[in-house]
């Protein structure tokens, strides 16, 4: 029977390889990790350590433990570190980060983050190159470079608007202008038939009656000249009108 051999643990830790840090401000080392087994707070084991570059430093050559931290508890070693390392990570978020402050031109050198996550204990330390600098060094930022470009940017954003704004109008203006031509075309349009209407009914008009129509007047007139009267007077009747209309 072949014997079937189980795949080897590796952790894996990653850091910045180079960190320069003014003198007298907080330096912050970050170190991460990833394991093949699972985190809790009393399983890992961290380890930092400091080699100085500096030949007349203690350090030099010799690495020290500076922060240990087993079973959920820390442990600050050399007397020099001791009031200045402060435990920044996160275990359940595998962050073994720590803070140096302040920072001094002695702890320029080399600083070592080692974690072991048992049963998952092999893996390459990672290093950090600390380089502490005086604040002289640093490039220096004018004021007057500073608000000089702000100044520009404003004016730059103001023009961008403006032409933005001009853009706009133009636009808006040229489809007003077209709006208005084609609804003149449309409206002459249709003018030209209602006025023709408003001609053949004004002519209509003119040749209708204004008032209600009328039927012919008819004028009858009663001669009894063949009646025998004794009055001569009687022989012609009163006239009777027939006014007879039609509407």
């Amino acid at each position: 029977m072949r014997a079937v051999s189980k795949p080897s643990l590796a952790i894996e830790i990653y850091a910045d390889p180079e960190v320069v840090v003014v003198n007298g401000t907080a330096a912050v080392l970050k170190c991460t990790f990833r394991s093949s087994v699972a985190v809790t707070a009393n399983s890992p084991v961290l380890t930092w350590t400091f080699e100085s570059r500096q030949p007349d430093s203690e350090f030099y050559r010799n690495p020290k433990v500076i922060f240990y931290f087993f079973n959920a508890n820390q442990y600050l070693g050399e007397t020099e570190f001791k009031d200045r390392v402060q435990f920044v990570g996160d275990i359940n978020k595998r962050d073994a980060s720590i803070q140096i402050f302040p920072i001094q031109f002695s702890d320029n050198g080399t600083f070592l983050c080692d974690v072991k996550n048992p049963p998952d204990v092999t893996g390459t330390t990672a290093r950090i190159e600390l380089r502490v600098v005086p604040k002289e060094s640093l490039p220096s930022t004018n004021p007057t470079i500073i608000i000089g470009g702000v100044l520009g940017g404003l004016v730059l954003l103001v023009l961008i608007a403006a032409g933005a704004c001009m853009a706009m109008k133009y636009r808006q203006s040229r489809y007003d202008y077209e709006g208005c031509t084609s609804l003149d075309s449309v409206n002459s349009q249709v003018a030209q038939p209602r006025k023709k209407q408003e001609s053949s009914m004004e002519s209509s008009r003119a040749t209708s009656p204004s008032g209600p129509l009328q039927g012919p007047v008819i004028y009858a007139q009663l001669d009894h000249s063949g009646v025998k009267s004794s009055n001569p007077l009687q022989k012609m009747e009163p006239v009777v009108y027939a006014d007879i209309r039609k509407n």
